[in-house]
C-alpha cells in the first residue's frame, strides 16, 4: 500500500506525515489492519527495538476532585463507587512505589485528584518524591497534579521530579464539550511550565468519547507541536456514575488504528498504551505493543488493570523485552536536546490520568447488558458493551491489601 510505503518513510525520517495520510490510516479497513500494525512497527523498532518501558502508578489522593471532567471517575458529581481518600503519607506512597518497582517498573507516576496543587501540597509531594528516590536507586519519579501555578515545577525538579504529565486529552474544538471548569489553553500552559522547568513532558489523549477522525488527528497534531517527551494513549473506560458511561465507541481493530495514527505522527517518541487497554484491545494488546514502546504494569487509579504478572508475560511471549534500569528510553537525538536544557528530560514522561492524567479509571463489575436489536444494513455496527472487564481498584494505594505489581 502506497500510503503505508509513504508512512513508514517518513517516520523513519522523524517527518509529519499530512493531515490527510493521518485520516487515511483511521480510514483503512480491518482487512488492511495487520498491514498498518506492521508498517507502524517498522517506525516504532528504529527508535525503540524492542524494549518496553514498564511504568507504575500510586494514587496519592483519590477522588473528591472540584473539576467536571466527563470521562474521570474522580469529577465532581461522579456517583462511581471508586476508593476515596485524602493524601498518602510519603512512607506509604514510598510502599506502594516499592511494589511496582520490585515488579520490574522504571518508572513511578505519583497521581493526585484536584484541580491544581497548592504550594503546601507540592511540599508534600516533594518529600514523597525524596523518600521513593531515597529507597529505589535510579527509579524515575513523574508528577501528575493537575495545573500548575507559577515556580511549582521548579520547586518539583528540584525535589528529584524527573517528568510531569498532564494530557491534552481531546481537540481543541471539542473541548469544552468534555470540561468546563478549564480550557485546553489551561493544559498546554501546564505542560510548557513542566517543559520550561527542565522536566520531562508527557502529554496525550483519551479515545473513545464520541470524537470524529478528525478530532484525533487534531489532538495529536497538537501534540506533536508541543512536542513531549511521552504521549499516553488512553481509551476511555466508560465509568458508571459518570456523563460518559454510555460511550462504548471502540473496538480493538480502532483503537490499533489510533496507536498506529499515532505512532506514524509521533515517531520518535515514547508512546504509552494507558488507561483502557485491556477493555477495548482485549486479546489484541500483544500486537499494540507492535505500536507503543510502554505500558503502566497493574492497575491503575480507580481500576483494575491486567494482573502484572501476566503483563511481564505478554511482552515476553510477543518477542519484546522489558526495559531496563540502566537503559535511556528516547533515542540519541532526543536526549542530546535533553541534556542542551532545551526544556526536556533525557527519559519519557508519565502516564495518564483517570483516562485524562497517570492512568485510568474503573467500573462497575456485572453483565454486558448490550442490546440484542440487530444492526441495521448500513448502519455502523455499535460495540458490545464489555462492562464485565471493568473493576474498581479496591488493592494497592489506599488499602490494606496488597497492590497489584
Amino acid at each position: 500500500m502506497d500510503l503505508l510505503n509513504t508512512l513508514v518513510d517518513k517516520g523513519l525520517r522523524r517527518e509529519l506525515p499530512t493531515r490527510e495520510e493521518a485520516l487515511a490510516v483511521l480510514a483503512t479497513s480491518d482487512e488492511d489492519l495487520l498491514d498498518v500494525v506492521a508498517a507502524a512497527g517498522k517506525v516504532r523498532r528504529q527508535w525503540f527495538g524492542r524494549r518496553v518501558k514498564l511504568n507504575y502508578l500510586v494514587n496519592l489522593k483519590s477522588g473528591l476532585c472540584p473539576e467536571d471532567c466527563s470521562y474521570c471517575s474522580q469529577r465532581l458529581g461522579s456517583k462511581a463507587e471508586i476508593l476515596k481518600y485524602t493524601w498518602l503519607k510519603p512512607e506509604d506512597a514510598s510502599k506502594a512505589a516499592a511494589a511496582g518497582v520490585a515488579g520490574g517498573a522504571k518508572r513511578v507516576c505519583l497521581v493526585a485528584s484536584g484541580r491544581g496543587p497548592t504550594d503546601r501540597d507540592v511540599d508534600r509531594v516533594s518529600k514523597t518524591i525524596e523518600a521513593i528516590k531515597e529507597q529505589n536507586e535510579g527509579v524515575e519519579v513523574c508528577a501528575c497534579l493537575g495545573l500548575l501555578s507559577a515556580g511549582q515545577a521548579d520547586r518539583l525538579r528540584d525535589a528529584g521530579a524527573d517528568a510531569y504529565n498532564h494530557n491534552l486529552n481531546t481537540s481543541e474544538g471539542t473541548y469544552g464539550e468534555i470540561t468546563t471548569t478549564h480550557t485546553y489553553a489551561d493544559r498546554v500552559d501546564t505542560v510548557q511550565q513542566a517543559q520550561a522547568a527542565g522536566l520531562s513532558a508527557c502529554s496525550g489523549l483519551i479515545a473513545g468519547m464520541g470524537e470524529s477522525d478528525e478530532d484525533l488527528v487534531d489532538v495529536v497534531f497538537a501534540l506533536r507541536e508541543l512536542d513531549p517527551d511521552s504521549v499516553p494513549v488512553n481509551f476511555l473506560i466508560p465509568f458508571e456514575g459518570t456523563p460518559l458511561a454510555k460511550e462504548w465507541n471502540l473496538t480493538p481493530q480502532r483503537a490499533l488504528r489510533i496507536l498506529a495514527m499515532v505512532r506514524f505522527v509521533c515517531p520518535d517518541v515514547e508512546v504509552r498504551l494507558a488507561g483502557g487497554r485491556e477493555v477495548h484491545l482485549r486479546t489484541l494488546q500483544p500486537l499494540a505493543l507492535h505500536l507503543a514502546n510502554s505500558i503502566f504494569l497493574g492497575d491503575y487509579l480507580t481500576s483494575e488493570g491486567q494482573a502484572g504478572k501476566a503483563d511481564l508475560e505478554m511482552i515476553a511471549d510477543a518477542g519484546f523485552e522489558v526495559e531496563g534500569a540502566g537503559t535511556t528510553t528516547l533515542p540519541e537525538h532526543r536526549t542530546d536536546v535533553a541534556a542542551a536544557g532545551c526544556g526536556s528530560h533525557a527519559s519519557a514522561g508519565c502516564g495518564s490520568h483517570e483516562s485524562s492524567g497517570c492512568g485510568s479509571h474503573g467500573g462497575g463489575c456485572g453483565p454486558c447488558g448490550a442490546s440484542e436489536e440487530p444492526s441495521v444494513p448500513g448502519e455502523p455496527s455499535v460495540p458490545e458493551a464489555r462492562t464485565d472487564l471493568v473493576a474498581v481498584r479496591r488493592r494497592g494505594a489506599g488499602t490494606d491489601l496488597a497492590p497489584n505489581a
